[in-house]
């Protein structure tokens, strides 16, 4: 029988989305008390767009990535069709093999109704597999995969609603392994999930433009990889977002976007020895108990939670509509997941297609996500849609 010890996943879960780690310690010698979730790579930005705007994405202009930011957006989507591939070598200082895929497209009914579809996937690269007695047993390929499908549709001229359902495959456990002197029967794990999003744009001045967006995602069942083991919480999570845009001239144009970010899963209490709680809420509830109760449950009161908000402001310049420029700056508080980093990026157009790319800019002694890159390319077609309201 084959053993899998969950050493290495629980590695590379450790960077995939720090606040899901409980008691690690940060680069400032705090403690991190963050969730414990599964799943986290449904949260990893996957474009370079907003991959380059310090991850900010709720809110600024649609385009066919809206099926990860903010799917109602979709229904202002111009063109009848948009198709996006994006690519993200993960913690490829550390391991050569992990990468993030993402396919996003959308496709308009009419004027006011757009669907869209997106595939996630996060390959692990290659892992060893060992027995009881640590014997070569061959190598394994873990990986997750998420498939949406959304609905978005115009209300007026200004704001939309839009409505994502998720299937959700996370292969990383398909062997048993020995927990505790038993041996339980791995399995890879299945979950469903749902978003609930909106979106709202004003113009004002010289066609300047306001924007806000919110997105609740990742609403659904919990996840198990074992027969009769635990199940864990998805990273159900909160994005809220606005973006202003200023047409300076029919050359120039900037947008600044600033995101907010919450994570709608419950803080693990603190325990004596016995097991007793001794501070914040007991978090073995239900998904909908969960989502309420992580607003007021953070053991050091409302102090901490202000701490599980992070913080998205970033930056986009459009010369000619043809090229552009982006910089922003995540940042989470040290004691919940330590994510603080600098992100720099650029776009180009040309015809019916679109190049982005995007950096991360951190010290490899601060953030094993160091240099992260991303690549998107995008393809606009069918023309747009004519289709009354």
């Amino acid at each position: 029988m084959k053993f899998f010890t969950f050493r290495n996943i629980a590695f590379l879960l450790l960077y995939l989305l720090p606040f899901t780690v409980v008691g690690q310690t940060s680069t400032d010698g705090s403690t991190y008390r963050g969730s414990r979730v599964e799943v986290p790579f449904l949260n990893i930005t996957p474009d370079s767009r907003s991959g380059a705007m310090g991850e900010a994405g709720v809110a600024i202009s649609p385009d066919v990535n809206a099926n990860f930011w903010n799917p109602s957006k979709l229904a202002f989507v111009e063109s009848n069709d948009a198709l996006s591939l994006s690519y993200s070598p993960w913690l490829r200082h550390l391991v050569p093999d992990i990468s993030l895929s993402y396919l996003s497209y959308a496709h308009k009914i009419n004027d006011r109704n757009t669907l869209g579809a997106s595939l996630r996937y996060f390959n692990y690269g290659s892992l060893q597999l060992n027995d009881d007695q640590s014997n070569n047993q061959g190598t394994y390929t873990p990986n997750e995969f998420s498939l949406d499908v959304s609905f978005a549709r115009k209300f007026g001229e200004n704001f939309s609603l839009g409505l994502t359902a998720r299937y959700i495959h996370s292969s990383i456990s398909s062997v048993s392994f020995a927990t505790a002197g038993s041996t339980q029967t791995g399995r890879a794990g299945n979950a469903l999930a749902a978003d609930v999003s909106m979106f709202y744009k004003s113009t004002y001045g010289d066609d300047n433009l306001f924007a806000f967006g919110a997105n609740i995602s990742n609403i659904g069942t919990k996840i198990s990889y074992t027969t009769n083991g635990p199940k864990y919480f998805l990273p159900a999570n909160l994005k809220l977002g606005v973006a202003n845009t200023w047409n300076l001239d029919e050359n120039n144009q900037i947008t600044v976007a600033f995101d907010v970010n919450k994570l709608l899963t419950p803080t693990p209490p603190i325990k004596d020895a016995n097991g007793t709680i001794i501070s914040g809420k007991n978090d073995d509830v239900s998904v909908p108990s969960g989502i309420f109760q992580s607003f007021g449950d953070a053991p050091g009161g409302f102090s901490e939670e202000m701490k599980e908000i992070s913080l998205s402001p970033g930056a986009e310049y459009w010369y000619n509509n043809q090229f552009a420029i982006r910089a922003g700056y995540l940042y989470e508080n040290p004691s919940k997941s330590d994510r603080r980093y600098v992100t720099l990026g650029f776009g180009v157009k040309y015809d019916i297609f679109k190049f982005d790319f995007s950096y991360l800019a951190a010290s490899q002694q601060n953030s094993p996500l160091a240099n992260t890159l991303r690549f998107s390319l995008s393809a606009s077609f069918g023309g747009t849609s004519n289709v009354s309201k």
